[in-house]
This record gives structure tokens, C-alpha cells and sequence, in this order.
């Protein structure tokens, strides 16, 4: 009995305190690194805040960069004082190079019903979606669209596309990577050929595909999976992915747990909340990637539609941290190249 009124007398308390301070459930903040896509009005980021936050008695709030490799540069700037309580936009390229900062800690989540082509697992960083690599086409601009990254290569330089800068953009350093496991030490003749079909490159992956979708060029580097978003959004079968002979580069994005996170628990229950259904369910039609397990809801229709490459590209890790900056700069020397 005296300890019924001891808990009874705890809880009044605590009511008494919310009563006296509403906001003080909801004074936690959850900080989170990202892309800008993923925060756009259309991308992921606000569902899935708003899906958070229904359970957490928090508040999300984004900090956004224009792409994943930007987002590497940011955290090595601000180091250990980063503000960032979760990291969400790398990818398995930058794995090994992000954990080599110090600044990742344990996620502690299990991953153990995520599955994605080749295999991923990491005890920093949680995989949330992936999408292979791909040229996207215009069906009313170009009729053969090329079958292998060699006919892309070496094909008709009247026919254009625009790709992305593998200094500041994830998809463009997945083409630098996709040239290197199919060419080898062949990869800087391979862009020296493939310049002269290049109509620009951009900072990033949004500016490249609005000049596509702008008319402005007829091909782009984006994913097999952005037909998808035409498909199901525009009912449009316009735009179309270009399926190699040779394999797809795939992406695996992963988010992660930073050492400085000032609620180390907050942040391991966003992680695990973009691993679960409802989020699963939402990403594939904001980000336009495909879930890593499965999602509360089917994907729509559209996505049995969509290329499906027969073999799986990925260059280790590591491999890429020790020649990142090599690799550029054979691209940046074919580049210039007249």
C-alpha cells in the first residue's frame, strides 16, 4: 500500500510538471545530415519525419547538403564538434573512407532482414534503399538507345548526355566507378572517347536530370529505378533506363550514428525506423530507390517494369578510399584532353 502512494504520488508529480511545462515532451531534437533531394518537398525527408516523430516526442530537424559526396566533405570540415545526430545519404562507395574519419559509432541496430545485391552488412552504418546506375533515355529523342557502356562510349557524339561530378555527386563518382570495374586501366582512354558525347557535367544529380527532363539533353546518368517516377507520378513511359550488357554499378545508401549525437538512443531509433516497413513503404516512391526490406505496403506496378541488370557491379570500399582521389584525377586529365 505505501508503495501505491509513492508511485501515485510520482506520477501526479510528473503530470503536474508537464501541466506546468507543455513543451518538455517535446524539447528533444533529433539532427540529421542529408542530401538535398531527400529534404525536398517531394522527397522523403518530411514523411518520414512526421512518421518519427508520431512515436518520439521530438522534433527532426534537417541539415542538407547538394549531394552524398558533399556531405562527406561537410562532416570531415566540422570534425568531432559536428552537430549531426544521424548521417543519411552516404553510400557503400564512401564507407570506408567515412568510418576512417573517427566520427561514426555503432549503430546497434539489426540488420539481419535487409537484403541487397551482393550483400552488405556494417556495424557503423545501416543500407535504407538502393538503385543500380543507369542512362536514362528520351524515347522520342533517341530510338536505338546504346546496349553496353561500350556502344555508350563509342557511340554517335551527336547524341549527348549530361553526367554528374564525381568530386561533389555520389551518381557521378558511381560512373567514375562503373568505368573502372568495366575498363580497368583502360577507364582514362574510355573518358577520353566518351568526352566528346558529354554535353556538361553537373554539380549534382538534380541539375543534371531537370536539363534532361528539360529537352536540353537526351540522355542522363541516373538509376534504372527514375523510369519509375515517370511511370507512376507523370503515367508517362517517355523517359526509359538503357539496359548493358556488361552489368550495373549499384548504389546502397546507408545512414549512421554520429559519436558526437547529443541522444545517442534517439538516434538508433531513427536508424531503425528507416529500416522498417512504413518507412520501406515510403522510400521507393520519394526517393525512387528500392526498399532493402519489406515494405508495409506492395510497390506500385511500375516497378516490375523496370530494367532488372543481369549482373550486379561493386568495387570494394576500401579499393575506392585508397584510389578515389587517383581516379579522379585520371578523369579530370581525360577531361581536358583536346
Amino acid at each position: 500500500m505505501t508503495f501505491n502512494r509513492f508511485f501515485l504520488s510520482l506520477v501526479s508529480a510528473g503530470v503536474l510538471a508537464l501541466a506546468a511545462n507543455p513543451a518538455a515532451a517535446e524539447d528533444k531534437q533529433l539532427t540529421v545530415y542529408t542530401y538535398e533531394s531527400f529534404t525536398s518537398e517531394w522527397g522523403p525527408g518530411p514523411k518520414l519525419a512526421e512518421l518519427f516523430e508520431k512515436s518520439c516526442a521530438c522534433k527532426v530537424n534537417y541539415v542538407s547538403v547538394a549531394d552524398g559526396v558533399e556531405l562527406l566533405t561537410r562532416l570531415k570540415l566540422e570534425g568531432p564538434s559536428s552537430k549531426a545526430d544521424v548521417v543519411v545519404g552516404l553510400d557503400t562507395n564512401l564507407v570506408a573512407e567515412a568510418k576512417a574519419t573517427g566520427f561514426f559509432a555503432p549503430h546497434g541496430v539489426d540488420t539481419n532482414a535487409l537484403t541487397v545485391p551482393g550483400g552488405f552488412k556494417d556495424d557503423s552504418f545501416v543500407p535504407y534503399d538502393y538503385g543500380h546506375f543507369a542512362v536514362v533515355y528520351d524515347t522520342q529523342a533517341i530510338k536505338t538507345p546504346p546496349k553496353s557502356l561500350k556502344e555508350l562510349v563509342e557511340g554517335d557524339s551527336k547524341e549527348k548526355i549530361v553526367i554528374e561530378d564525381p568530386r561533389t555527386s555520389t551518381p557521378g563518382l558511381g560512373l567514375l566507378l562503373w568505368m573502372k570495374a568495366v575498363y580497368g586501366d583502360q577507364a582514362g582512354a574510355a573518358w577520353a572517347k566518351l568526352k566528346d558525347r558529354i554535353l556538361t557535367v553537373t554539380p549534382g544529380w538534380s541539375e543534371a536530370y531537370g536539363l534532361f527532363t528539360k529537352g536540353e539533353v537526351p540522355m542522363v546518368l541516373s538509376y534504372t529505378t527514375s523510369p519509375a517516377y515517370h511511370m507512376v507520378a507523370e503515367h508517362s513511359d517517355r523517359y526509359q533506363a538503357a539496359d548493358f550488357a556488361e552489368g550495373h554499378y549499384i548504389q546502397i545508401e546507408v545512414a549512421g550514428l554520429t559519436k558526437s549525437s547529443h541522444d545517442p538512443d534517439l538516434a538508433k531509433s531513427f536508424l531503425a525506423m528507416l529500416a522498417g516497413p512504413q518507412a520501406q513503404a515510403i522510400l521507393p516512391t520519394t526517393n525512387w530507390m528500392m526498399p532493402v526490406a519489406k515494405p508495409a505496403e506492395p510497390l506500385p506496378a511500375a516497378f516490375d517494369r523496370l530494367v532488372k541488370p543481369s549482373k550486379t557491379l561493386l568495387i570494394p570500399s576500401d579499393e575506392v578510399a585508397a584510389n578515389r582521389r587517383a581516379w579522379i584525377e585520371e578523369w579530370l586529365a581525360a577531361m581536358s584532353r583536346q
